[in-house]
């Protein structure tokens, strides 16, 4: 179930880019949010990486993007197919890493204000439901925006 709505979230995401050009994924939402889509695929690539390869496989992997700002800075030579097909890899590395883990097994947060807590891969399945749930809100109003396609 955890993994299907993950699953659908991701899916959720994708739609939300689907038909558009570069011009429009990198078209803020409202002043003076500069928030994107681009910058939203960026940065849940850069979520994949940290929830499964630094905090359950416990990987030393650097950032996708050396923005600072967790993948939500814009590059003018990165455009959405290529930030799509980095997102597509760390969701398939996330899926190879958790793929016939117990839910029970654990990860370490390594940094942050969470520093040294052990979760289960059911508190990463979790989290990430709701860190995509929590995004692809804003993709619906980003995506409104640009050409008024609403729904999921």
């Amino acid at each position: 179930m955890l993994e299907s709505w993950l699953a659908f979230h991701r899916a959720t995401l994708e739609s939300k880019c689907a038909g558009l050009d570069d011009g429009q994924v990198r078209l803020a939402s409202a002043a003076p949010s500069e928030l994107t889509l681009l910058g939203l695929v960026q940065h849940l690539a850069e979520v994949e990486r940290n929830w499964f390869q630094s905090v359950f496989a416990g990987l030393d992997v650097p950032t996708l993007y050396e923005d600072g700002a967790g993948g939500y800075a814009l590059d003018p030579e990165r455009g959405l197919d290529e930030a799509l097909a980095d997102w597509r890899r760390e969701v398939e590395c996330g899926r190879e890493l958790s793929a016939g883990r117990s839910l029970d097994d654990t990860g370490r947060i390594a940094a942050g204000p969470m520093a040294g807590l052990e979760v289960s891969l059911r508190w990463i399945l979790v989290h990430l439901i709701e860190e995509y749930a929590r995004h692809n809100g804003h993709a619906d109003i980003v995506r409104e925006r640009i050409d008024g396609a609403t729904g999921a």
